[in-house]
């Protein structure tokens, strides 16, 4: 496996891209993940990236994307949504990226007003559609899932369900989230049920109630145990760090780096990093 951090660790501490982008070639990742929304981003922030990337020699492997207009009740929502997600695939084209990383959204209004099936079934339309734009493109989707009750994908069954639904099991795939899936009391032996599909993994901590983005040691999450269960799968793509809103801004380099340490250590003493 390949170990990643996802560049958005240091823009939610006030560093640009460049900082980011060096520091984390500098401290010893393998590939970094991309949080950019090419409808935000200017051109010469669109190169900078891919430019930076290629000089540093650091493999972008994933772009990330939060589209929870996909599942919107308003057919016009859903259009600019889909439109958008097209926009992100171009984008992991040209950067030559391995899958977009997509969170699709929550139930609205408590499940209580349009029904369970029909959301579904418009979250699985949507991502039909993008499913095949990727194929077209040479990439794939991951999709997330999320730790939160209402969440369309929140647990293993409905990671699967959703998985088989789409019916393209070779360019929609699952992200594998290893705080996600302590949160939702998903055991480390549940893992083995996605083996095949895993296309992405995110690794963070947290306090095992609430959802936190921290480095290894940090919280309670049993990462070596969910490390070996992603390993015995068979997954040797890219493991990517994610970090959020640390709570000292002013030494994000140490919090990444000390992040990046614990991970490398138990990854190597599972013998997967290569």
């Amino acid at each position: 496996m390949k170990l990643g951090l996802i560049n958005s660790a240091w823009a939610q501490a006030g560093q640009g891209t460049l900082f980011g982008i060096e520091k984390t070639k500098e401290i010893g990742f393998d590939t970094i993940d991309i949080f950019a929304d090419p409808l935000d981003i200017d051109v010469k922030e669109r190169r900078l990236i891919k430019d930076s990337c290629d000089r540093l020699e650091l493999p972008i492997k994933s772009i990330c994307c939060v589209a929870i207009g996909l599942i919107d009740f308003n057919p016009s929502v859903q259009r600019f949504s889909v439109d958008r997600c097209k926009a992100y695939l171009d984008l992991c084209y040209e950067y030559q990226v391995d899958n977009l990383l997509l969170v699709i959204g929550e139930y609205i209004w408590q499940q209580e007003v349009i029904p369970v099936e029909e959301q579904w079934k418009t979250g699985v339309e949507n991502v039909k559609i993008l499913g095949e734009y990727a194929k077209n493109l040479g990439i794939e989707i991951a999709l997330e899932l999320e730790p939160f009750k209402l969440s369309l994908i929140n647990t293993v069954d409905t990671m699967l369900q959703f998985i088989e639904d789409v019916g393209m099991p070779e360019t929609v795939l699952a992200n594998c989230d290893i705080s996600h899936l302590s949160l939702m009391d998903i055991e480390p032996d549940q893992v083995a049920r996605m083996k095949g599909l895993i296309g992405h993994v995110h690794l963070s901590d947290c306090d095992g109630k609430v959802h936190g983005d921290l480095p290894p040691g940090h919280g309670v999450v049993p990462i070596i145990d969910y490390l070996a269960a992603i390993r015995d799968t068979g997954f040797d793509r890219t493991v990517s760090i994610e970090l959020e809103y640390s709570p000292e801004p002013d030494k994000i380099v140490e919090w990444v780096a000390e992040a990046y340490q614990k991970t490398a250590e138990m990854m190597d003493k599972l013998g997967c990093r290569g």
